[in-house]
């Protein structure tokens, strides 16, 4: 089917109800910027319509099945709480903000398949990449990544790359596929930094050994060494497997304003970025989750740079 637009994105309404306390850098605040840079990257917003049933099936397929109740349970309380860690602050809105970002996830893949769009970018809040099989942690409570990836596995892709270009390594997913072939992780990020893992000789073990490429770059790095890293994992991505599919765990954390990453990208290093991935991909589809990034006139500016990268149409 011929793809209608460009670029699609899916936003769900819940995603802004996810409050933590006073001062946390996962604010809600966070949504409207980069809602508002892929508005200006020409997106154009898509209905979700996917119903909790089968947002839990696709969150049971990467979690145990006891941390979707435990979450839920947990933001029925009444006062300001943490769930699994201390920076994984929760409130009453929470449980239903990371299921919304599931279900959109769900529905970016949908739009793909049916040809919707050549790529769809995904408003994920709370973002997914540190959740872990039993347990959230790093902002993060339900991996939106992996969930993408394993509904496109589900629907008939034989190989998904999944690239994570966040400043902090995308623990939880890398765990999740490590010893798969079927689903090539790349990551590159800052290290030795947060979550600690992400050194360069993490390959992959057993049956997915060499599908796990991790590029560990030492801190203040600009667009150039991070553009090469990126350019370099794609190179091993189409070295070992073509992708049917690709799954992008977008953080702009590594942007020089961000005051959590302390890195040197600016925002013509995210267009980069996107442009390299679009040129990998060469036309098969594309699902962008939002991560981390949390300066938020630079996460507008940075969502905007990628996403021209990633459909071609440049910036303004």
């Amino acid at each position: 089917m011929r793809a209608t637009s460009p670029l699609l994105a899916l936003v769900h309404q819940d995603c802004a109800g996810h409050q933590p306390i006073w001062g946390h850098p996962e604010r809600p605040e966070r949504l409207a910027a980069a809602r508002e840079g892929a508005r200006r990257a020409g997106a154009r917003e898509a209905e979700i319509d996917i119903d909790d049933v089968r947002a839990l099936a696709a969150v049971a397929r990467v979690h145990h099945p006891d941390l979707a109740p435990r979450l839920a349970s947990a933001c029925r309380g009444t006062t300001p709480a943490t769930f699994d860690c201390a920076d994984n602050s929760i409130s009453a809105g929470t449980y239903n903000a990371a299921l919304g970002a599931v279900r959109a996830t769900l529905a970016g893949v949908d739009a793909l398949l049916a040809g919707q769009a050549r790529c769809a970018w995904v408003g994920a809040r709370p973002p997914g990449h540190h959740a872990l099989h039993r347990r959230a942690m790093g902002f993060c409570f339900f991996n939106n990544a992996a969930i993408a990836a394993e509904e496109l596995r589900a629907r008939g892709a034989a190989s998904v790359a999944v690239v994570d270009f966040d400043v902090h390594h995308g623990n939880g997913t890398q765990d999740h596929f490590f010893a798969r072939s079927d689903v090539f992780f790349l990551s590159v990020h800052r290290y030795p930094f947060y979550p600690g893992s992400g050194a360069g000789d993490e390959i992959g073990g057993g049956e997915g050994r060499g599908f796990t490429r991790n590029y560990p770059l030492a801190a203040g790095a600009g667009d150039d060494i991070y553009v090469a890293a990126v350019e370099a994992g794609l190179e091993d991505v189409m070295r070992v497997t073509r992708p049917d599919a690709w799954v992008v765990s977008a953080g702009f954390d590594a942007h020089v304003a961000d005051p959590l990453g302390g890195m040197n990208v600016s925002s013509n290093g995210f267009e980069r970025i996107g442009k390299l991935i679009a040129s990998a991909a060469a036309g098969k589809p594309i699902l962008a989750v939002l991560e981390g990034g949390y300066q938020v006139s630079a996460l507008t500016e940075s969502v905007h740079a990628f996403l021209s990268g990633l459909v071609g149409s440049g910036r303004a």
